[in-house]
């Protein structure tokens, strides 16, 4: 994967996957949703609108086909998708596979309860799955 600088709380709590093009493409250390997280690899971005052009075109079509292939991979209810940076301030994008009866439906996925980190071996088949319906 190219380097960027990468703020250390995405850096500690999304576990990488692949770089797809503009993003860097990272697993949410939380396997109680099925949590994706784009980061565009450009420094000292906060914000959609401080992006070139080109560049809010391509996180445009990289949410979608990530999205998509999250819908696939988990046949969610709902894709949940949002860029905050409240607390974060480096430009990213979670996406979220959603279910009718996961922890705290319907309400939000921050700040809700204790996160339970992904096994090793269940993170790799999950990455694998994303990848392949890229």
């Amino acid at each position: 994967m190219t380097t960027f600088p990468l703020d250390e709380r995405l850096q500690r709590d999304g576990i990488p996957i692949a770089s797809i093009g503009l993003c860097q493409l990272r697993l949410m250390n939380d396997r109680r949703w099925p949590w994706l997280i784009l980061i565009p690899q450009r420094p000292d971005v906060s914000e959609i609108f401080e992006l070139t052009p080109l560049d809010q075109t391509m996180l445009a079509f990289e949410i979608n086909i990530v999205a998509t292939a999250l819908k696939k991979v988990t046949s969610a209810d709902k894709i949940n998708i949002g860029a905050l940076g409240n607390i974060v301030r480096q430009l990213h994008v979670h996406i979220i596979a959603r279910r009718e009866g996961d922890p705290n439906w319907p309400g939000p996925v921050w700040g809700f309860g204790k996160a339970e980190p992904w096994p090793t071996d269940e993170q790799q088949v999950f990455a694998a799955r994303i990848l392949e319906n890229l």
